[in-house]
């Protein structure tokens, strides 16, 4: 959930390599954005990463950070030189590919890397990058902060859309996705977060090491690595790992906060099939000041104790947005709608309130407002990406649907949706055509009124 934030997209500058004169390669330069037409310098072309091994060492006093990141990845072409996402405000000491040392250049969000030899299309390859700096959020068009926010006693890390380049590099867009593994070393006085499953916790001096193992395929916006004075908690509650971190000043006010889990979970398992991670649970965080909570993979971060509604929000995320991730950023409703019709669901469930009073609130926004003169499966550019239409117009469109089909056939809809895209990306015709197939009707009508027309539909 980033209601009001947007990306400012990172254009590709073309840069001289530094370094001696270039050795005559074959192949051809990958790509310096995945081709998303919302965001163009994002992500980069010419491979797909498989795992990112990210050692971190973060000292929140002075807000240095130190990093190694291990990239193995698989060339699409025969490549001569690759593009990685990353801030230049974090200086790049040294890359290497396949063990080599390599040419690299840094402008803006792009760090350029020439590798000693041609990579043949198919090969598999390791890029190590070596960098260090004080990392800092970057601002999106609304004014809303993104990646590496510093709080009173460490790091609040919500990454969606742009704010992984800000403290590691990679190919970031969602389509790239990969398992990670992080090794933090922070202050022995303070505990660091990540996607996963803790895997080891050690101590020496007065610094401590938190690895965590990322099993399942992510997308970068998705990661964090949140740092404070936590709570951590881990325990197996009604069937699930359930890991928690949160804020010490809100601890009175969480105290069922790891419990409160295993309901939701339960629920959403019996509708849209089996949760898909090997963990779960939460860092809840004090920042009021960041104004949104994000559905980071596993483990969704808060910058408050969340309300049944929005917990219930972020869990349908595991499965809207995180399992299944959209192939563009304007496909952003497969996310927000779906994880808004889940904040629905669990209120309807727990009897606070029917799921038709959710959506006849909704839908009695007038006719001439301009919540009903943005298309949802295509919200119109970065600034409009995480606005009202699409989460609640993105709602109302699979009640809709659901009206339509019944609910046989409507939970048979979802349920095919997050297994047959598990781990990987879709987009709006394909949620459409699987819709059609499932159901044995033509859908067109309803779609076009509630996914790509502007105005009020009619019911």
């Amino acid at each position: 959930m980033k209601r009001l934030l947007a990306l400012a997209a990172a254009a590709f500058i073309s840069v001289p390599l530094a370094g001696p004169a270039a050795v005559a390669v074959t192949g051809a330069p990958g790509a310096p954005g995945a081709g998303d037409p919302y965001f163009p310098g994002q992500g980069n072309g010419g491979y797909d990463t498989g795992h990112y091994d990210l050692a971190l060492d973060y000292s929140p006093s002075s807000n240095h950070l130190t990093g190694v990141a291990t990239i193995s990845a698989t060339a699409t072409q025969a490549l001569s030189r690759l593009n990685l996402d990353l801030v230049d405000t974090l200086t790049v000491r040294s890359v290497t590919v396949n063990g080599a040392a390599a040419r690299f250049a840094q402008s803006g969000a792009e760090l350029v890397v020439t590798p000693a030899a041609a990579l043949d299309s198919g090969a598999a390859f390791t890029v190590v990058v070596r960098y260090d700096g004080r990392p800092t959020h970057v601002l999106d068009p609304d004014g809303s902060r993104d990646g590496w926010i510093r709080t009173s006693d460490g790091v609040y890390n919500a990454n969606e859309p742009q704010g992984a380049m800000t403290w590691y590099p990679g190919n970031h867009h969602m389509t790239d996705k990969a398992t990670y593994r992080f090794a933090v070393t922070v202050p022995s006085t303070r505990v660091a977060v990540a996607n996963g499953d803790l895997v080891s916790r050690t101590s020496g001096g007065d610094r401590a090491t938190f690895v965590w193992d990322a099993k399942e395929p992510m997308a970068s916006y998705l990661t964090t690595v949140s740092i404070g004075k936590f709570q951590l908690g881990d325990a197996m509650l009604g069937g699930f790992r359930v890991i928690t971190a949160v804020d010490p000043k809100l601890a009175g006010k969480a105290a069922d906060f790891a419990a409160r889990h295993a309901p939701v979970l339960d629920y959403f398992g019996s509708l849209f099939g089996p949760y898909p991670f090997s963990s779960t649970g939460g860092i809840v965080d004090h920042e009021p000041n960041v104004g949104y909570a994000l559905e980071t993979q596993t483990r969704p971060i808060y910058p408050v104790v969340p309300s049944e509604r929005l917990l219930a929000h972020e869990l349908a995320h595991q499965w809207f947005g995180n399992s299944v991730t959209p192939t563009r950023w304007q496909d952003i409703w497969l996310n927000e709608g779906f994880a808004t019709y889940g904040e629905w669901l669990w209120q309807d469930e727990l009897g606070t309130r029917p799921i038709q009073d959710s959506f006849a609130t909704a839908y009695a926004v007038p006719a001439d407002d301009d919540f009903w003169q943005t298309p949802t499966a295509d919200p119109g550019g970065p600034a409009a990406l995480f606005h009202d239409p699409v989460y609640d117009r993105g709602a109302m469109t699979l009640h809709v649907l659901r009206r339509s089909l019944g609910d046989a056939t409507f939970f048979a809809i979802l349920r095919a949706w997050a297994s047959e895209h598990k781990y990987g990306n879709a987009d709006t015709a394909a949620f459409v055509a699987l819709s059609e197939r499932v159901s044995g009707r033509q859908l067109d009508a309803l779609f076009d009124a509630w996914l790509f027309q502007p105005g009020k539909p009619s019911l």
